[in-house]
Formats: structure tokens, sequence, C-alpha cells
């Protein structure tokens, strides 16, 4: 596409752009915009602009154009999110996890205390023996399969509808995506 070759031609064509072929302050030899700069510039502005507001926490208004703009769009939302590929949500999770790694000790810490609150005092060493063989029979199955087993509980620790014990016979050994469909409901049929 043929641009005008300076300002004035072009807000008397009314084009949005021209080039004249010269390096701006910066050094580049770009497009530049009628009303403003050098499109290269202007780029470069709006790349460092962004890594600036990164680094800031947002406002409670952004926080809540974010629910907004969520609730508005959430399948395409979603949609967007299964496209990802698991390595690449492993990575944003690596990330995360090394940029907030008090998050996620507090949240093991608090899974910790629930599962220490919901055992109770009365279980035996082999009962914990079986708990524990269940949790390594979860690893091993994640290591042959190259999928995700947890353990999960039958009975869910904290529910509405009604709230279970950390004990052997609460206890199951599923993949990861049905536990995250099941979330905190009653689970139908126990799986061993």
């Amino acid at each position: 596409m043929d641009y005008p070759n300076n300002r004035a031609e072009a807000k008397a064509t009314g084009a949005k752009f021209y080039f004249t072929g010269i390096a701006c302050s910066r050094g580049h030899i770009a497009l530049r915009k009628t009303k403003g700069s050098c499109v290269e510039c202007v780029k470069e502005d709006w790349k460092t602009d962004n890594e600036k507001r990164k680094e800031k926490p947002k406002s409670e208004a952004a926080k809540e154009a974010g629910r907004r703009y969520y609730e508005r769009n959430k399948d395409a939302v979603i949609a967007r999110a299964n496209t990802r590929s698991n390595e690449d949500k492993r990575t944003y999770k690596d990330r995360h996890k090394e940029k907030y790694p008090e998050y996620y000790n507090a949240l093991n810490n608090v899974r910790k205390r629930r599962h220490k609150n919901a055992t109770p005092p009365w279980i035996t060493k082999e009962q914990k023996v079986a708990m524990r063989e269940l949790y390594l029979s979860a690893a091993e199955l994640t290591k042959l399969t190259g999928e995700r087993y947890v353990v999960d509980h039958i009975i869910p620790l904290i529910s509405p509808e009604v709230c279970g014990l950390h004990v052997p016979w609460n206890l199951c050994v599923i993949t990861q995506e049905e536990n995250l469909k099941k979330s905190n409901k009653l689970l139908d049929t126990p799986k061993e």
C-alpha cells in the first residue's frame, strides 16, 4: 500500500499513517501516525507501560471489571482456556508457584490442618498405614499411566450437605479430572 510522504499530505488525504523513510528520534524507520508518533515507538511505549502495570496491584475497580467481563464472556473464556495445552497450563502454574510461594504454603497448611482436624484420635497405626498406602498408590498410578491420580474423600471433609472424616474407608484413588468434576460433592460409587 502506498502511504503519503509527509504529515501534511496525510492530513490532506485523511490517511491515518504516512511514511517518510527517515528515522524517528529513537532510530526507527517505520510508519508514523498522522495524529501521533512512530508506530514502533508506540508499540515500545505500550510494552513498557504494560510491564509497569503488571508490577502494580490491581485496583478494586479493575478487579470488578475483570469479574464483569468473565460473567459476560464466560463460555468464550472457558473455551479459550480449554484450547491451551497441558504443558502451557503446567508452565503457567509453575511460574505462579515461583512468584507466590507464600500463597501455596498457606494453601498447603490449610489442607494439612483440615486433614488433621478431620482425623479422629481413635484411629490406629494400621489404619494410618493404610491411608499412606493409598497416597503411594495414587503416586504410583500417576507414574505408570502419565495421568494424574489423587486420593479423594468419598464424603468430603467440608461440604454443605455433610462432612466426612479423614479415615481409610472414606478415601479412594481417582483421577484428578474426576476429582475436579466432583468438587466437594458426594461420590456416587466409591472406586477401589
